[in-house]
């Protein structure tokens, strides 16, 4: 993955109107990446939310507000996923794209996770972790090749050039998982929050997260033991935790239930460590599909 082009200064200096290159702020990393790869030279990328840090919890600082307000084109997910982002981002009468009305998401899909009798964390709406599914990833990098298209219509040919290399990269990502989780011997995953539907439905996995959308909530007591059956019942042999967020609940839970504990990334961004080696999004998740294969004893 081409590195992120250095952040400019917002003082008008460059973008597609100057001939300079199209200044694009993104909410957080993956659709960042996604902006790097069909733009290469020819975009600006700021990244709002940096390595290490959880996207929920971001507070915007003035500066990042005046490169949102003079960008070119500012990409977000709405629906509450980064409010401070949204807030500013809804001022802007043009040269913005909310990704989620973009994608084809299920509406309901906390409870369709497949926990047993109904059970689940109990939140409504849709799972915004649509990039988890590298389909669904694919038809994001789409919306951005258009949006970058219509922010500079003269590089139209470079950036949907670029976005056709994406998506074949993508699609074999998608072959890699298929057959990486054909055969398994258990299906159920256990995870922190409720991040992983669209990874999850895409390999016909089950996901039992221990609390809902927020990775910062809580789970009560009875959840914890209604896990910890599940965990013993299906064969369950790890609790999975995330890379940005504390794991102390997961950690908890794998105890009682005597199992191991590995870190699955909902990548939602990159970990200072993960950042610091050269990861990208495709390379995060090829170790989520290894992570995977050794809980679910896959062949």
């Amino acid at each position: 993955m081409p590195a992120l082009a250095a952040c400019g200064d917002g003082d008008g200096e460059t973008g597609a109107g100057t001939g300079g290159p199209v200044t694009v702020v993104a909410n957080f990393y993956p659709i960042a990446e996604a902006a790097t790869r069909i733009g290469g030279d020819l975009v600006q990328v700021t990244n709002l939310t940096p390595a290490g840090a959880e996207p929920h919890d971001i507070e915007l600082t003035t500066r990042q507000v005046d490169r949102m307000e003079d960008a070119d084109l500012v990409l977000y997910l709405g629906r509450g996923f980064q409010p401070a982002v949204e807030k500013v981002a809804e001022r802007r009468d043009e040269g913005k794209v909310d990704l989620l009305e973009e994608i084809d998401l299920e509406t309901g899909a906390v409870e369709a996770l497949g926990e047993e009798e109904g059970e689940g964390p109990g939140e409504g709406g849709a799972d915004p972790h649509f990039w988890l599914d590298p389909q669904l990833m694919a038809e994001a990098v789409d919306a951005v090749a258009e949006a970058l298209v219509d922010a500079a219509p003269g590089h139209a040919d470079a950036f949907r050039a670029n976005a056709v290399r994406y998506k074949g990269d993508l699609r074999a990502l998608d072959a890699e998982l298929r057959r990486g989780l054909a055969e398994c011997r258990r299906r159920e995953i256990v995870t922190s929050h409720a991040a992983f539907f669209y990874l999850a439905r895409r390999y016909e996995l089950t996901q039992l997260p221990i609390a809902g959308l927020s990775p910062e909530a809580e789970p009560d007591a009875g959840r914890l033991a209604s896990l910890t059956d599940q965990i013993k019942a299906k064969g369950v042999t790890t609790v999975f935790y995330e890379d940005l967020v504390s794991p102390r609940v997961a950690r908890a839970l794998a105890r009682e239930a005597g199992v191991e504990t590995a870190v699955l990334s909902p990548l939602e961004g990159l970990s200072k460590e993960q950042a610091g080696a050269g990861k990208d999004y495709i390379a995060v998740m090829r170790d989520n599909l290894a992570a995977l294969r050794k809980a679910l004893g896959c062949q």
